[in-house]
């Protein structure tokens, strides 16, 4: 069983809830990448994790939309490296750092309005740019 995942004092992934899975990684290694199996598949299941609460798990969901297997698991993949601990050890951190950014709640968007200034700069370049097209016309004869 895989340890566990601390992304705060509250929120973590349990171990029980990870699976690992190695593979043959591609790209650049020589005849190493045809023998031995770097690539680190980690699947996580999303409802074991403890801590989180229904808003951040419902922004977890979001995050992860495209990295989710058939079964709901987030599956993520390293080969960043051709040693299997050091892509495991990327792998966990990429799951830590997803879990991190669902429990940053976002910031509201405040509405706006432009302010006079920018008002009157923007009429003033719109005035500008149709002197300039004004004068590109044929003289009328």
């Amino acid at each position: 069983m895989a340890a566990a995942i601390v992304v705060s004092e509250s929120v973590r992934v349990p171990g029980h809830a990870l699976r690992v899975r190695a593979t043959r990684a591609s790209g650049p290694g020589g005849q190493n990448v045809n023998k031995v199996a770097t690539k680190v598949e980690l699947r996580v299941d999303l409802g074991v994790i403890e801590g989180l609460s229904d808003a951040a798990r419902a922004r977890l969901h979001g995050l992860s939309r495209g990295r989710l297997d058939a079964d709901g698991q987030l599956m993520i993949t390293s080969q960043a490296t051709r040693n299997q601990a050091r892509n495991l050890e990327d792998a966990r951190e990429k799951v830590r750092a997803l879990v991190a950014a669902a429990l940053r709640e976002p910031r509201s968007r405040r509405p706006s309005r432009p302010s006079a200034g920018a008002r009157e700069q923007r009429l003033e370049a719109k005035k500008h740019r149709a002197a300039l097209k004004r004068g590109r016309a044929r003289p009328e004869a």
